[in-house]
């Protein structure tokens, strides 16, 4: 009769957290090579060839930099870093929210127009103090409610879509005018 069968032993990543031999289908496999290389180099036999293929010419760059000048070593210190990317679960990555406008004119009632200014708030504007200066300018109601989205933004009485881009900018000049969109029928048009 056979022995009791005994468990199986799996070695995860430190980077991933998946298993060693699905790292290649994870959300990172670049982050997750040299921890293989260094842990489970049996595993993917190419990467150890390849790293060891990336040292020699590392090495052979170094030699060439220090006998040209150290000017070549400043060069290589100022490699563009790679932004910072925010992971959630699952792999994912959470974009960074685009700093742009959006204004909207919605039709109410037939004849009624409201004037939808989404994304001030990402410039550092408070949308309280600006729904007042908007309501003062135009001579209307204007206020802050959540949007669809759950995001606030400020709904203004009227059709001023095309008159609130010179004020926005001008009132706000940390607002560029090429950040400003109007949405018409449903495509994004640049204000500018």
């Amino acid at each position: 009769m056979a022995g009791k069968p005994q468990p199986v032993r799996v070695l995860y990543c430190a980077v991933c957290s998946l298993p060693a031999e699905y790292c290649e289908f994870g959300p990172d496999f670049e982050k997750c090579k040299p921890w293989l290389i260094q842990n489970v180099p049996d595993l993917y036999p190419d990467l150890v060839k390849e790293a060891n293929a990336k040292e020699a010419d590392k090495v052979a760059n170094q030699l060439q930099s220090t006998g040209i000048s150290s000017g070549g070593d400043g060069a290589a210190s100022s490699a563009p870093k790679q932004e910072e990317v925010k992971r959630l679960p699952g792999g994912k990555i959470k974009k960074k929210e685009r700093q742009e406008v959006t204004i909207e004119k919605m039709t109410r009632n037939k004849r009624k127009c409201i004037t939808t200014v989404k994304g001030l708030e990402l410039f550092g504007v408070k949308l309280s103090d600006a729904s007042k200066k908007l309501g003062k300018k135009f001579a209307t109601g204007a206020s802050v409610v959540k949007g669809p989205t759950e995001k606030d933004q400020i709904d203004v009485q009227g059709d001023i879509a095309y008159d609130i881009v010179e004020f926005i900018t001008d009132t706000w000049p940390d607002v560029p005018e090429a950040a400003i969109f109007f949405i018409e029928d449903g495509r994004k048009v640049p204000a500018a």
